[in-house]
């Protein structure tokens, strides 16, 4: 948790002898407390217990040791010779389906190499080494900082993390709200046709002087940009929060997200973008070498107005193109903001040019111009074919399109599945966001052997959500981003009512949830309906709208139905069946599957997210192969011997 949320040092110890000492220190002031404390030690470890045994005897401190039913019986049989010595022997209860998880739990933990129980039967483990004290262990390496997680031994040059917050610790989330009381949103112009036209031309003058730029150069200015990101974190996340209504969690995430983004795509075009020499016949060379494409259009949404905003520009512009960006109409003042600080970063103004207004104008205006490159949008599948169809139709080359869209992303839950991991995955994947993320569950397709119980603790839990004004710290679920989002999403509902179950309960309050504030315009409380089957789901439901469909029988036969819906953007597998997940994973036509997790929040560089079918063209943004998508590729074959001779064959006489 401490490396994905890029905090600066760890809360737990990262050695097992770091570990082994503690609580070697905290038995020992235990014993020290006698008159207050009767310590109970459960351990299998001979080290520890003669350990523990040794410091009670020197401080006359009472105390009982313990051991698992089945386990360290050899142990305890030498121990207990000792008569004064007691020892409780315990044991778990319960049905099967609750003690698989500690039982696994035990399993690891004694089977790991380090485990006592484990190096105990390996005869190639030396008494002096198997009783060797946790102080005297030789150093290890240490794991790295959660800063130098994408560095490797290998790679010294590797990205930094982007630095986060702890939002429970007073002195991180201070300098946020802090921030938040100084700032406003302003009104952004809005582009007229004609700001349109120039603006193009512009773009298409610059692209020449900004493509020659040589491509470390142009990272450069990434990763300054990407400093300045950071050091303006609290800023930023108080006009996510103020302009897109981002909990205040989401909006550090996102700004985390926008300087990975910068950083990430520096390094690939360093690495990538070089020229490529090519195998060939003696006596010719064959180099391959990239340009950029042009000028681009980049179409960005909402609901991540700082991140995939910054995402589509830093790769357009490390490519070597320039770059027309329209942001959505709902958050223009975080795209300017942003902007601005790649400008004050080095990027030219002409390079990169903001363009607000609606998609119906200013989107369509920008997609019409002769001059296009090549257009990159994130939006719904809807306007994706729009975009796709006015670029067909057009005159001159043929523009290419990278579209990342919406899904109706599934979660399938077997028997096996442990229902707390589950419960807890299901609302941060389906209601955090207010659902409106594309990654979102949407649809829960759960085993019917273990549904009831699933789904009351799902409706249990989401009671606890507190939806309200995301601007406190308390709050879980904000609103949707807009009347017309609210609008659409309760018309959706209407007809969800009339075919379907509601499976939470609506409290006192007239809510799903007990703490709802209802001062907060186009809040709605988190909603789940059960439906017969996978097909009767037709279309996303962009809102914290979860579908419920119960199934037996054959998995693969469930992941099929996915399918056949023709999305492919996210999928949750809940299994502790490991084959099982992997075939249901290798058989979905889906861009990204989640096991044994939550579905949403992938990480640049890490989790490379894009979908296929009606979810997108890919390639998947912060992914390795996502800037080869913006550029021109050139082979260049020179005949070496027309200089006079095979100086190559020459130079080996």
């Amino acid at each position: 948790r401490t490396q994905e949320m890029g905090l600066p040092h760890y809360p737990v110890f990262t050695h097992k002898h770091h570990t082994d000492i503690s609580y070697l220190a905290c038995a020992h002031a235990m014993l020290m407390a006698k008159d207050v404390i009767f310590p109970q030690f459960a351990t299998h470890n001979a080290a520890t217990i003669a350990a523990i045994i040794q410091m009670a005897t020197n401080n006359g401190a009472p105390f009982e040791l313990q051991r698992l039913h089945g386990m360290g019986e050899g142990v305890y049989r030498e121990v207990l010779k000792n008569p004064t010595i007691r020892c409780r022997v315990y044991a778990p209860v319960g049905a099967h389906r609750d003690l698989l998880a500690y039982l696994v739990r035990r399993l690891l933990e004694n089977g790991a190499n380090s485990s006592f129980v484990h190096q105990l039967a390996d005869e190639g483990v030396a008494v002096n080494e198997l009783l060797k004290s946790p102080m005297w262990m030789a150093p290890q390496p240490s794991l790295p900082l959660p800063f130098d997680l994408f560095r490797t031994e290998a790679n010294k040059k590797g990205r930094d993390n982007s630095k986060g917050l702890d939002l429970t610790v007073s002195s991180h989330a201070r300098p946020l709200l802090n921030k938040a009381a100084q700032i406003s949103i302003d009104f952004v112009p809005l582009a007229s046709p004609e700001d349109v036209k120039q603006a193009a031309e512009k773009a298409v003058a610059a692209f020449t002087e900004w493509d020659n730029v040589e491509v470390n150069a142009r990272s450069q200015i990434l990763r300054e940009a990407a400093l300045q990101l950071e050091q303006q974190l609290p800023q930023f996340c108080a006009i996510l929060v103020k302009e897109a209504f981002k909990t205040w969690g989401d909006a550090v995430s996102e700004v985390r997200e926008a300087v990975d983004f910068l950083r990430y795509y520096a390094d690939q075009a360093c690495d990538t973008l070089q020229d490529m020499n090519m195998p060939g016949p003696t006596g010719e060379s064959n180099v391959v070498r990239f340009t950029g494409r042009g000028a681009w259009v980049c179409i960005s949404p909402w609901n991540f107005p700082l991140a995939i905003f910054m995402g589509q520009v830093a790769a357009a512009l490390v490519t070597g193109n320039t770059v027309l960006a329209k942001p959505a109409e709902q958050t223009p003042f975080v795209a300017s903001q942003a902007v601005a600080l790649l400008h004050a970063a080095g990027v030219p103004k002409d390079v990169l040019q903001l363009l607000n207004g609606p998609g119906e104008t200013v989107g369509a205006g920008l997609i019409a111009q002769d001059n296009i490159a090549g257009v990159v949008f994130t939006g719904s599948t809807q306007v994706a074919k729009i975009i796709q169809r006015a670029l067909a139709n057009k005159e001159g080359p043929i523009v290419p399109l990278i579209a990342e869209t919406g899904g109706i992303n599934a979660m399938i839950v077997d028997s096996t599945a442990l229902p707390e991991q589950v419960c807890d995955s299901v609302i941060q994947s389906a209601f955090r966001s207010a659902g409106q993320r594309c990654s979102a569950l949407r649809l829960l397709c759960v085993h019917e052997e273990i549904a009831d119980k699933v789904i009351d603790m799902i409706a249990g839990a989401t009671q606890e959500l507190v939806v309200g004004d995301t601007s406190h710290l308390a709050t879980d679920v904000g609103p949707v981003i807009d009347a017309e989002a609210f609008e659409n999403i309760q018309a959706h509902l209407a007809k969800l009512a009339s075919r379907a179950k509601s499976l939470l309960p609506v409290l006192a309050n007239g809510h799903t949830v007990k703490s709802f504030d209802a001062t907060v315009a186009h809040l709605m409380s988190p909603q789940a309906y059960e439906v017969q089957n996978i097909a009767d789901v037709k279309q996303e439901i962009f809102g914290p709208v979860l579908h419920v469909v119960r199934w037996n029988g054959d998995p693969s036969a469930v992941v099929q139905q996915i399918n056949q819906l023709g999305y492919g953007l996210t999928l949750g597998i809940h299994t502790r069946i490991d084959s099982r997940a992997q075939r249901m994973a290798l058989s979905a036509k889906i861009g990204n599957v989640y096991i044994n997790r939550n579905q949403i929040g992938a990480v640049v560089g890490v989790q490379p997210f894009g979908g296929e079918g009606l979810s997108g063209t890919g390639p998947k943004a912060g992914g390795p192969l996502y800037l080869y998508r913006f550029v021109a590729e050139q082979t260049i074959t020179i005949n070496t011997t027309a200089a006079g001779g095979n100086v190559t064959l020459m130079s080996q006489i």
